[in-house]
């Protein structure tokens, strides 16, 4: 019999961070393995998208972050960019002025050499942004402009992405398609770090989750095990 051996790849350690003055973590412990889908949910104000900022360095923040046994803690974006993590942030971030194909270019700005390969293997992906690669951003519609941010950060081949909010204010039908691409993704080998309102949907796809109370750790498990877990469903899934 084979014995599948699980390998983390990413840690956060007694993650502490800050707006100003006001503490927003607490103590923090996570760990991420590779090839996983990992969501992180939670009630509005939990902390969840300053998880990823701060794995991004993008906050004041204490404690450790190990990315494939190393200390990254104090790399700059730049740096975890060219280690391997890419970062889509909330709110559907491109370029509006700028076409579609030269949003994506900007996602291989830290890489040397001629790009190509990467955008065949990108607009293999999302064949409806090959068809627009001459439009400018700002004409796309909201799911266009995500899967343009996705495809931007994909660049880089990353071995981790995060993914804050990735179908906030999309439509049921392309909220559909954007997990439909997270899993193939996914499968391409990337570990995913998500943060995802649609509570339901990202447990259903996820290999396990972190539920985030009061800026602190308050569950973990199987994605699929707390969505059946009745403390979860009335606090966050609208069960009874």
């Amino acid at each position: 019999m084979l014995t599948l051996v699980v390998r983390m790849i990413l840690s956060i350690d007694k993650l502490n961070a800050w707006y100003g003055k006001l503490q927003v973590l607490h103590d923090i412990d996570m760990h991420f393995n590779t090839g996983e889908i990992v969501s992180i949910i939670g009630p509005n104000g939990a902390g969840k998208s300053t998880v990823l900022k701060s794995i991004f360095n993008l906050i004041k923040k204490k404690g450790r972050i190990i990315y494939k046994n190393k200390n990254i803690t104090k790399y700059t974006p730049q740096q975890i960019a060219k280690a391997g993590i890419t970062y889509v942030p909330q709110g559907r971030s491109v370029f509006t002025d700028l076409t579609v194909h030269e949003n994506i270019e900007i996602g291989a700005f830290i890489k040397p050499g001629n790009p190509w390969k990467d955008f065949k293997r990108v607009y293999t992906m999302f064949p409806n942004l090959k068809d627009l690669k001459n439009t400018r951003a700002g004409l796309l519609s909201g799911g266009e402009q995500q899967m343009t941010a996705i495809a931007r950060a994909l660049m880089l081949k990353p071995r981790v992405l995060l993914l804050d909010e990735p179908t906030l204010g999309l439509s049921p039908k392309v909220r559909t398609l954007i997990f439909d691409k997270i899993i193939e993704i996914n499968k391409t080998g990337v570990t995913i770090i998500m943060v995802e309102q649609n509570a339901k949907r990202s447990l259903e796809i996820s290999n396990r989750a972190y539920v985030l109370e009061i800026c602190r750790n308050k569950y973990s498990g199987r994605g699929k095990q707390l969505l059946e877990d009745q403390r979860i469903k009335k606090l966050y899934l609208g069960g009874k």
